[in-house]
């Protein structure tokens, strides 16, 4: 092979690795939920942000009842009756700027809501961990 034909070859090379890299720094949003009313009223807010993020994320969304939606949650160690799974970039588990540790499992905690349906994360402490990695 000339050098020309080489140094050729491995300047497409590391563009294209550039370029793959840029594609895979957009963050991804998996919504792996239950179809029922109210798992549906929980997400509303943040599937209503997510709509307002353009294409700084890739949204994913799988109903938990489907075969999929097994399979995806047995994939992170999770099994049982739960209604709402949110994974970053393949992670559950998270923490928040405080150090705090957050899992972004079950409901999320909304005001107001009846018990059994409250959770202990929210919509910012997702916006949070996605603020880190949009750019």
């Amino acid at each position: 092979m000339k050098r020309r034909t080489f140094l050729r070859a491995i300047a497409a090379s590391l563009l294209g690795l550039a370029t793959c890299g840029a594609f895979a720094a957009v963050p991804t949003v998996e919504i792996v939920a239950m179809a029922h009313p109210p798992v549906q009223a929980a997400l509303a807010p943040l599937r209503q942000w997510l709509a307002t993020q353009g294409g700084k994320l890739k949204v994913v969304e799988v109903n938990i009842e489907t075969p999929q939606g097994e399979k995806r949650l047995h994939s992170v160690g999770l099994d049982g009756h739960i209604p709402i799974l949110i994974l970053i970039d393949g992670q559950y588990r998270h923490h928040r700027k405080d150090g705090s540790a957050v899992a972004f499992v079950n409901f999320p905690a909304i005001k107001d809501a009846p018990s059994g349906v409250r959770g202990d994360w929210t919509t910012a402490d997702i916006q949070a961990v996605l603020a880190e990695r949009i750019k």
